[in-house]
């Protein structure tokens, strides 16, 4: 028994020596899974860093807002916007024009910075140059950013399914990332949901 310990702390600790990187996965009521037209994207939601924000996306979940809302700014290298529950919905008054500057009939959100950085994988709160006016728009980042690191609230971590995000149309980079007949969140939910 005390070998087995043993040799499983060894295990654990040269996983560390060698700079592992090995995420731990989320727990089912703060995993978020986006369905994309080529499949799952899984979400390790971060409410450690980000509770009032966590609080609230899985709020919009929950209420089935994020569903076939448009991925309305993708710019190439960099990230792919979405979440504009008001203006961004493609089955229900989609408006192309204004996509992008609206957010929920939820309150905006106090920012909750943190000491996480903006890489590939990392999910972060769309806003207005009021730090404190995210809402329910979100991005997913293709690279890293170090420029966003203290200035947006993080919120999430792609466990699975980057590749479908790095699949996602791409916008004008001419036009901010604007995306003509963009892709867009088929169904959003939460794992912990049976559904």
């Amino acid at each position: 028994m005390q070998l087995r310990k043993l040799a499983s702390s060894f295990v654990v600790l040269a996983g560390l020596m060698a700079g592992s990187t090995a995420a731990i996965a989320a727990e089912p009521d703060n995993t978020m899974i986006i369905t994309l037209k080529g499949g799952d994207v899984t979400v390790a939601l971060r409410p450690d860093l980000a509770p009032k924000h966590v609080a609230q996306i899985k709020t919009l979940v929950r209420e089935g807002a994020y569903d076939n809302v448009a991925f309305h700014r993708v710019i190439g290298g960099f990230m792919a916007q979405t979440g504009d529950v008001e203006f961004g919905d493609m089955k229900d008054g989609y408006n192309a024009a204004r996509a992008g500057m609206g957010g929920s009939k939820l309150p905006d959100i106090q920012a909750e910075f943190s000491n996480e950085n903006f890489k590939r994988g990392v999910v972060g709160m769309a806003r207005s140059q009021d730090p404190n006016s995210a809402n329910s728009q979100f991005f997913i980042m293709f690279d890293t950013a170090s420029s966003l690191d203290g200035q947006y609230t993080i919120v999430g971590d792609v466990e699975s399914g980057m590749e479908l995000v790095d699949a996602i149309k791409k916008g004008d980079a001419a036009d901010n990332g604007t995306v003509s007949d963009p892709d867009r969140m088929i169904k959003v939910r939460i794992a912990a949901d049976a559904k």
